[in-house]
């Protein structure tokens, strides 16, 4: 079993390296450019364009994957993931606001909202993705009481997706905008959304390794998990923050992806068993695989149109739990 434990890192790493490179490829120039002799133009649209976007979809693809793993063993949910606090319709929320203060500097003067205009599109998604995760944390009166928080969550998402609509209602310039968030993209991802989605998941993936055996206790029941003396509701408030973390950041970048950090847990749960010390970092990298081959399907399959990679992973990712749900049924059967 040991040894069956250490085939799928080294494999995971290895097909993101292909794929990145693939990803370089996609396109109407492949990766012939990258030998003399150079052409200025072909060798930006490769390292300032392809790279950057290729390797920004599987940081946030991991981003997705890790929250989604810490999500599930937080809460003991197969069907947990990482917008189940309210963190989608927070940064939906968010962005909206960004677009109607970018759009109107009137507002924003009149209401004294100047300062949110230089935090961006991108930090306005964060900060909503955020507000929403500690408002469900007020409601449900901290993190001791997970099925509370679970509900909060859901009425905190339910209730920041109306006043969205609301936004959109009112001012319907937003649609649009709002609609390409909604659906999730990478295209705009650089090198400076790469850095901070790498550091980001660094210190998350730290964070999550170091309280791994919280959610290895939280397994065996909530009774066990106290009597071995661990202070459950500040590291599930630790834990809690990973989540918050990860998933702002990853939405903030490139909109509300579905079903990354859902599947990749499971994919992951297929193919091997291990502690989630380890399963966190597999999910981590099998988020990032997920993603980035979703966005370099979603560049190829209509070329020169791209799809957006939202549509595709719930396509693919909706295909696969419905795959293992008739999978399950045939077992009870048999």
């Amino acid at each position: 079993m040991r040894h069956e434990r250490r085939w799928l890192g080294p494999v995971l790493l290895w097909a993101s390296v292909v794929l990145l490179l693939l990803g370089m490829a996609v396109g109407s120039v492949g990766l012939e450019v990258l030998w003399p002799p150079y052409d200025a133009i072909t060798q930006q649209i490769l390292w300032q364009i392809r790279l950057p976007r290729s390797l920004g979809a599987w940081l946030a693809g991991a981003l997705l994957g890790l929250a989604g793993a810490v999500a599930q063993g937080l809460f003991r949910n197969p069907l947990a993931d990482p917008f189940l606090l309210g963190s989608a319709s927070g940064a939906a929320l968010g962005t909206a606001l960004a677009l109607l203060l970018a759009g109107s500097g009137a507002l924003g003067t009149a209401a004294g909202l100047v300062w949110l205009q230089h935090l961006g599109m991108t930090g306005m998604a964060f900060v909503g993705a955020a507000a929403a995760v500690l408002l469900a944390l007020v409601l449900a009166q901290g993190a001791h009481n997970g099925l509370r928080l679970l509900l909060a969550g859901v009425v905190v998402g339910v209730v920041l997706g109306a006043l969205r609509e609301v936004l959109e209602l009112r001012h319907p310039d937003l649609l649009q905008p709002m609609k390409a968030f909604g659906l999730g993209s990478t295209a705009l991802v650089g090198w400076p959304a790469c850095a901070l989605m790498a550091a980001v998941w660094l210190v998350c993936s730290a964070a999550a390794w170091t309280l791994a055996r919280v959610l290895d206790a939280l397994a065996l029941g909530e009774a066990t998990a106290a009597s071995l003396g661990l202070p459950l509701a500040p590291l599930r408030a630790a834990l809690i923050a990973v989540l918050a973390l990860a998933t702002g950041t990853a939405v903030a970048h490139t909109g509300l992806i579905a079903f990354v950090g859902l599947a990749a847990p499971h994919v992951v749960r297929g193919l091997v068993r291990a502690p989630y010390r380890r399963s966190l970092w597999l999910a981590s990298a099998m988020g990032g695989l997920l993603l980035l081959g979703a966005d370099i399907l979603a560049r190829s399959l209509l070329a020169p149109q791209e799809l957006p990679v939202g549509v595709l992973t719930a396509l693919l990712g909706g295909s696969y739990l419905l795959w293992l749900m008739h999978r399950g049924q045939q077992r009870e059967m048999a």
